[in-house]
């Protein structure tokens, strides 16, 4: 068994949703997931088949998504794998969708940070065994970085304490 670290491209202005589901059909139930949550999200969708011809299925509305996707997905290796890049929104405007969608089991990230992928191969196939999302910590949050996550997540979200 061996373990490799594949590090995810993932383009400016994309955020990216890794996840594990167990049947073909995620394709399209992940493309209709996101033109039915936000028309206006650009996408490429990229699926690792895991047992007959073992393909990359693909779909999107954004080519140079669905090639980074796709790109990703072939790296990681690993069967029954999805990949979604996004613009114009964010995971948390589908990823309650996304979860909701009968073939995912989990999902392993969602983020616009660097991504690493945790990559185990056995004799049999390759598996996601974690993810390595963004940096790690450097401290605890003072008063003035509260203040600024308070105020940032009013800008966002309207949101009102």
């Amino acid at each position: 068994m061996n373990i490799e670290v594949v590090q995810l491209n993932i383009p400016e202005g994309t955020n990216v949703i890794l996840g594990h589901s167990h049947f073909i059909k995620t394709v399209e139930d992940l493309y209709e997931v996101v033109v039915t949550t936000n028309p206006n999200m650009k996408f490429g969708l990229a699926f690792n088949e895991a047992s007959g011809p073992c393909l990359v299925r693909y779909e999107g509305n954004d080519q140079e998504l669905i090639d980074v996707a796709i790109d990703n997905a072939r790296r990681i290796g690993a069967g029954h794998l999805f990949v979604l890049l996004i613009r114009n929104g964010y995971p948390i405007n589908i990823l309650n969708q996304i979860k909701n969608v009968q073939e995912v089991c989990r999902i392993f990230a969602a983020t616009a940070n660097p991504l690493q992928v945790l990559v185990v191969q056995t004799d049999q196939g390759r598996s996601v065994i974690g993810v390595v999302d963004g940096f790690a910590v450097k401290g605890v949050e003072s008063d003035k970085d509260r203040e600024w996550r308070h105020n940032f997540l009013r800008q966002i979200t309207k949101y009102k304490k």
